[in-house]
């Protein structure tokens, strides 16, 4: 049987390597937008809206990973569990994963044990990576927006 430590030890690095993947995910992503949008010969305001929906593929992409991660999770032993209105498939972990990257949180479904931390960590991340979405989008606005 796996200690206490050990089960935080693992769950720690599960944490930051969940962190790292979407973070090199979300920065390649922006990267790519912002080496793209230039050379594209539409409207500023095609322009803006291919960069919004780039930004929500990436924050779907990073949702998923965290939702594969709860699933397995919750279907391994040791990890703890999703319970409340959930039901065990991938689309409640999916649906639990955007309700806690967004920090919406409805409640309706609560992690129990280790799982906890990975809810805590993704509502941090998603908040973060949101907020560098939204600080990206704002310059492409600036950039792109004709002053008035």
């Amino acid at each position: 049987m796996e200690s206490s430590h050990d089960t935080l030890l693992n769950v720690t690095l599960l944490n930051c390597f969940l962190v790292c993947v979407v973070v090199v995910i979300h920065n390649e992503a922006l990267m790519r937008l912002s080496s793209f949008l230039p050379k594209m010969r539409r409207s500023h305001h095609f322009r803006l809206t291919f960069a919004v929906l780039g930004c929500l593929t990436a924050h779907a992409l990073q949702v998923w990973i965290f939702a594969t991660a709860f699933y397995f999770m919750h279907n391994a032993q040791g990890w703890g569990q999703l319970v409340g209105n959930f039901n065990g498939s991938l689309l409640d972990s999916v649906y639990f994963s955007f309700t806690t990257f967004t920090t919406l949180g409805y409640g309706d479904i609560e992690a129990l044990g280790a799982l906890r931390y990975l809810t805590g960590i993704e509502a941090l991340t998603g908040f973060l990576l949101i907020t560098w979405s939204a600080s990206f989008l704002f310059l492409e606005m600036q950039r792109y927006w004709p002053t008035r």
